[in-house]
């Protein structure tokens, strides 16, 4: 690990540090207070208590113990998550790094006690102060601190993620009260969400990290405080998680049923089908299916027929998710919406579930399909379109209505209504087909663009829009590349359309949503606002959503903002799953309920590890 901080930073670090604890003391009399409250949630009471024996979607007897081994496609390339540079390893960062405060899983949004006792925060949430669990150890045994809190800000804010700096730059003001006292003043950010965010920021030891070489990719681990600490590793292929003997947290009630086995290990695998072939011999402990044709008929192998896997169907309580073929509008080519409008119209879902999928997903057409958040079918009522009327947003009336949806082909692959659609809107914007070729009118130039993609399903389905697009004349490319090259022409906004899908979306939607559609983020490399929009309606509808103060407010700023991202049309909406599909071998334990989220990794247990378990 980075243990070497320069001098010059470690004296300014220090005498901030005094000076934040002079004034602290000075000013600790003088600053409103509130009663400390063990959890919280953005709207609403938490439904729970800390001490609560146990949570629903865990096993509070599972056994400890045991190995879990993992698979992922692809490779990694960094040991740190929190900067744009690098593949990290998926999903580990739960394992080795805590936050202030952490989620319960079968609310919307609440937070309870992690390295955080409690929390102070008045009703307007123009401040915070979290009181630090005086029990809280990094895995190298030196105590958390508030400082080490304000030190994580401070770096997060100016050499993190760009949503970190987006998130953490409201903050107007820290004071350290003490060493296990810190105020955040929030005056003026309107952002009720903001204490929350706060409250899920990783904690990173002062002692132990090099801020100028924080950005830069390593396969040195991070010191964290969290319940394991990086084992054994091959580069790009393989790493390995102990469990920390040690961790200060083993025995805090919100910890009873999670984190069960000795170690965790993730192994890389090239695609995704050397992946399932390595479950298929054991060589990995579960599956997360995503392929609703290999669901319904790529099981059928002699472990499966012995009853040596099982597999689980789940359902999930929040919004489906987006997945979509991301325009980028900062090319010309995309810049009218009735291009993107009538390049939607050429893609057949029908034809391609059927034939792709086997008729097992479901048509995506809202930013939070399956929820009461999402605008289709919905008409908006006086209040969101007061406030669409507000922040000047360009909704279409079907849309405004609710009786919009993405137009169903006849599932031939070749519907003649929708191409007859998609070359009047062409024609509108200015392209027209000549011999078969879509051509600008002004310049003769045709209409061309390519497709990125990294794996091979992603490759299976753009070929497959590439015949369609075909249709209308347009000479679509499908570029291959490997992950390390995805990930960094995303982050470069180095496309012209991708097939993307990892816009995160949940029953309280808040800063996130700048990250996503944003126009300040869409200028920032490595944001999700891929699509490039820069609509200051947009803009003022995800401030309408963070500043949302019931949950009513929410639903209709929430509506707001599904309306106008779709009349922009910037993405093919894709589809979803209707629930979650996992196989995994009979060793590997599951809680008998799942979360609101669904499936949770640090719930499971090995069966054989020290007794049966029941489910």
């Amino acid at each position: 690990m980075a243990r070497r901080i320069m001098p010059l930073f470690r004296i300014l670090l220090v005498a901030l540090g005094a000076l934040g604890q002079g004034a602290g003391a000075a000013k600790a009399s003088g600053w409103p207070r509130a009663e400390m409250r063990p959890a919280i949630a953005m709207h609403g009471d938490p439904a729970s208590v800390p001490d609560l024996a146990h949570r629903r979607y865990v096993n509070p007897d599972a056994p400890k113990g045991g190995r879990l081994v993992l698979g992922a496609s692809g490779t990694f390339d960094t040991l740190n998550p929190f900067v744009v540079r690098g593949l990290p390893v998926p999903g580990a960062r739960q394992y080795l790094h805590e936050t202030l405060l952490t989620r319960g899983h079968d609310e919307p949004f609440t937070l309870y006690p992690q390295v955080a006792r409690g929390l102070e925060v008045p009703d307007d949430r123009s401040w915070v102060i979290f009181h630090i669990d005086p029990r809280a150890r990094f895995s190298d045994g030196k105590p958390v601190t508030a400082h080490d809190v304000k030190f994580s800000h401070d770096l997060l804010r100016t050499r993190g993620r760009p949503n970190h700096r987006t998130y953490y730059g409201k903050v107007t003001g820290v004071d350290l009260i003490d060493d296990l006292t810190i105020r955040f003043d929030l005056a003026g950010a309107n952002d009720r969400e903001l204490p929350m965010i706060l409250g899920l920021m990783p904690i990173l030891p002062r002692h132990a990290i090099d801020p100028e070489t924080f950005e830069e990719t390593t396969l040195t681990p991070l010191l964290g405080s969290g319940p394991y600490v990086v084992g054994e590793m091959r580069a790009g292929e393989s790493i390995t998680l102990r469990r920390n003997p040690d961790w200060w947290g083993r025995d805090l009630p919100i910890n009873r049923g999670l984190f069960n086995v000795d170690e965790i290990r993730f192994d890389f695998y090239r695609d995704s089908n050397t992946l399932f072939e390595a479950f298929k011999k054991g060589l990995v402990d579960s599956r997360v299916e995503s392929d609703p044709g290999q669901w319904a008929t790529g099981y059928d192998f002699p472990a499966m027929r012995e009853g040596r896997i099982t597999r689980e169907t789940i359902r999930q309580g929040t919004p489906k998710g987006i997945r979509g073929f991301a325009m980028n509008t900062r090319r010309a080519i995309f810049a009218d919406a009735r291009v993107r409008e009538a390049i939607g119209l050429l893609f057949d879902f029908e034809w391609t579930d059927r034939n792709l999928y086997s008729g097992g997903f479901e048509r995506t057409q809202s930013l939070f399909e399956g929820s009461d958040l999402s605008a289709r079918g919905r008409p908006a009522d006086e209040g969101e379109r007061a406030l669409l009327a507000r922040v000047e947003a360009n909704v279409r009336e079907d849309i405004l209505g609710g009786s919009y949806s993405v137009p169903a082909s006849d599932g031939t692959g070749a519907d003649r209504s929708r191409l007859r659609e998609a070359i009047r809107l062409f024609e509108a914007a200015g392209w027209v087909l000549k011999a078969g070729v879509l051509r600008n009118r002004a310049t003769d130039q045709p209409f061309a663009f390519e497709m990125l993609v990294a794996t091979r399903e992603q490759e299976r389905l753009a070929l497959t829009f590439q015949r369609f697009l075909r249709r209308a004349g347009i000479a679509a490319t499908v570029r291959n590349v490997d992950a390390v090259q995805y990930d960094r022409r995303l982050r470069e906004y180095d496309f012209d359309m991708v097939d993307y899908r990892w816009w995160n979306t949940s029953l309280s939607p808040g800063n996130e949503q700048a990250f996503y559609w944003g126009s300040a983020a869409g200028r920032q490399p490595g944001s999700r606002n891929l699509p490039g929009i820069a609509d200051p309606a947009v803009d003022r509808l995800v401030e309408a959503i963070v500043e949302a103060k019931t949950r009513d407010d929410l639903v209709a700023a929430a509506r707001a903002l599904d309306r106008t991202i779709t009349s922009g049309f910037y993405m093919v909406p894709l589809f979803h799953q209707p629930t979650q599909w996992i196989a995994r071998w009979n060793h590997v334990g599951m809680p008998a309920e799942s979360s609101v989220f669904g499936y949770l990794t640090e719930t499971w247990w090995r069966r054989d590890a020290s007794g049966a378990a029941q489910r």
